[in-house]
């Protein structure tokens, strides 16, 4: 077992949120820790305390269940704003409301197999993302971590690496590979307890940017995983089953909105300092007056237009339910491609409208061109949307 375990409060919510707002002053407290916890490279635990408090983490949950109710358009609206201030806290929390987003459409659609899990997360605790694995380019798809059946449930054993929230999780969302019958291998999705014997953090992390999510490796061995806890079982190359096949429209958008909130706070960062930052040629006067200054701002103003549109259009169309048939992963592949590339492109002319002073350590640019990188790298990553997106318009 690991130390790393930040214990959750059940302390009532001492306000009612607006839907899809986060309060002002909480914003500029998370921004005012964010580049300690990056120099430091540590977890956002006090941001992490305070969401919870203010009943962030159970947003998406049904008010029936202990939630908030807020639908996707008000959570991907919260996570841009969250995002601009605090990117890694943004980007951590993700991995733990996505989760919440497809309870909230299970228990709409009358299924109760999962209020369990509800209830818990009601109560103040934290679910992790263990999906990612060395050298699993399939994603859910297929695992390296095995599931055998035992009575009761499974023995579970594997190597998780990123696993955001390391040291706050009390429920960890995994996938597993059953080879009871090896002409029909299937997959579990299932969560495990925290207290279970056999799980253990490794502390890998120590990374380029968003280093305040402590995306740790987590190692299950001879891990029991009781049938109650499994979500879903799938024949490996079959489709998931609805609340899995969830996770996807409420992930994507919400990470997209991530890297864009980080793009558009590096814009406002750089364009600030072009109106304070005096040059000799203007006789002493602002650069913003340079025609390459107001040139690159407009290039940066357009690219987050046009991406923040596409994002905000595809938000809506899965807020309001529209079947978007075989062309839904296309969709979401091409909003998250668009959108964090987007975001690359545009800090990058922020750095080139603040200057030479952008790169220095105590500047917020340096901080935000880093954390952007992370972009691309993110499932899906940028080789696997044009894998897939290639392959089905031609379809092969």
């Amino acid at each position: 077992m690991t130390d790393l375990a930040v214990e959750p409060t059940d302390s009532p919510a001492p306000e009612v949120l607006t839907p899809g707002v986060l309060p002002e002053a909480l914003l500029h407290r998370f921004h005012g820790r964010a580049a300690e916890y990056d120099r430091d490279n540590r977890f956002f635990a006090e941001d992490l305390d305070e969401l919870r408090e203010i009943g962030y983490l159970r947003a998406a949950i049904p008010v029936s269940h202990g939630g908030l109710g807020w639908t996707l358009t008000d959570f991907n609206r919260a996570q841009r704003a969250l995002a601009y201030w605090a990117p890694a806290t943004a980007l951590g929390v993700n991995m733990h409301l996505y989760w919440t987003g497809p309870l909230a459409d299970r228990i709409a659609a009358g299924d109760t197999t999962l209020e369990w899990l509800a209830r818990e997360v009601s109560a103040g605790k934290v679910i992790a993302a263990g999906h990612g694995e060395r050298g699993n380019d399939l994603a859910i798809d297929d695992s390296t971590t095995s599931a055998v059946p035992v009575d009761g449930g499974y023995l579970v054993n594997g190597h998780k690496i990123f696993t955001s929230l390391s040291p706050a999780w009390a429920w960890l969302g995994i996938h597993a590979r059953d080879d009871s019958d090896p002409e029909h291998p299937r997959i579990i999705h299932a969560f495990v307890p925290r207290d279970s014997a056999g799980v253990r953090t490794v502390e890998t992390w120590d990374t380029l940017g968003v280093r305040a999510t402590a995306s740790h490796d987590t190692v299950l061995t001879d891990v029991f995983v009781a049938q109650e806890h499994v979500a879903e079982v799938h024949e490996r190359g079959a489709e998931p089953g609805p609340f899995i096949s969830s996770i996807l429209p409420w992930a994507i958008p919400a990470l997209v909105n991530v890297y864009l909130g980080i793009a558009r706070r590096a814009v406002d960062v750089a364009l600030e300092s072009a109106r304070t930052r005096n040059v000799l040629s203007l006789g002493n006067r602002p650069v913003a007056g340079k025609p390459f200054v107001q040139y690159h701002a407009a290039e940066a103003e357009l690219a987050l237009e046009a991406a923040t549109a596409h994002l905000d259009h595809i938000t809506e169309v899965l807020a309001r339910g529209d079947d978007l048939g075989d062309r839904l992963l296309l969709a979401l592949f091409a909003v998250k491609e668009n959108g964090t590339r987007t975001a690359r492109t545009v800090v990058d002319i922020a750095l080139e409208i603040g200057g030479g002073g952008s790169i220095h350590r105590r500047n917020e640019l340096e901080r935000l061109y880093r954390d952007v990188r992370a972009g691309s790298i993110h499932p899906p990553s940028s080789d696997s949307v044009r894998e897939y997106i290639g392959n089905f318009l031609l379809g092969e």
